[in-house]
């Protein structure tokens, strides 16, 4: 059972797993799905009586399912590393690989590349301009934009909300900017494409 549990999952059983969220969420009322809101929630729960008007609302009503849905990913996150992939290789196509290594990232054993993601990295100007400017716009984009990846890729698109798919065109296009031209600026190479 373990070994099965540590392989990656067909299409065919991730796929309907995932799009099951959609249907459950309706099930039990909620319209909204999605990550950024979570830390908006856990603010309104932890500032007790005295709060601004953002976060003066009922958050037990509105996100006590969405703050029990991120406590689960934290708590399956670490199960899945630390039990079923503990030591395990990412799995990285062989032509990604080859773009990894002309911007010098070896391919070594373990979950993803220390040149990237290893601590010392995060030490250097680069990676922490990478932290704090990435994370800032990923939040700024996600509250400016009425949701995340996963409430706009999985909720909004189920719902056939044009703005959602406007954002997963942004998402795609972002993310493709990022890998060309971000990241070969950071790991001072240059990613063939």
């Amino acid at each position: 059972m373990m070994e099965f549990l540590s392989q990656p999952w067909p299409w065919w059983v991730a796929g309907p797993l995932i799009g099951l969220v959609v249907p459950v969420l309706l099930l039990f009322g909620a319209r909204k799905f999605g990550i950024s809101s979570s830390l908006q929630h856990l603010c309104a729960a932890g500032l007790g009586a005295k709060k601004p008007a953002y976060f003066d609302y009922d958050w037990r009503r509105q996100g006590l399912w969405n703050l029990a849905f991120v406590a689960g990913l934290l708590v399956g996150g670490a199960l899945a590393f630390g039990v079923l992939g503990a030591g395990a290789e990412a799995s990285v196509s062989a032509a990604t690989w080859s773009d990894l290594a002309a911007l010098g990232i070896e391919r070594q054993a373990g979950p993803a590349p220390r040149e990237i993601f290893g601590w010392d990295r995060i030490l250097t100007l680069a990676g922490g301009v990478s932290l704090i400017v990435g994370g800032l716009a990923l939040g700024f984009g996600a509250r400016w934009g009425g949701g995340c990846t996963s409430g706009h890729a999985i909720m909004g698109l189920a719902n056939r909300q044009l703005p959602s798919l406007v954002a997963v065109l942004g998402f795609f296009a972002g993310g493709l900017a990022v890998t060309h031209l971000v990241l070969p600026l950071l790991l001072g190479g240059s990613v063939d494409g």
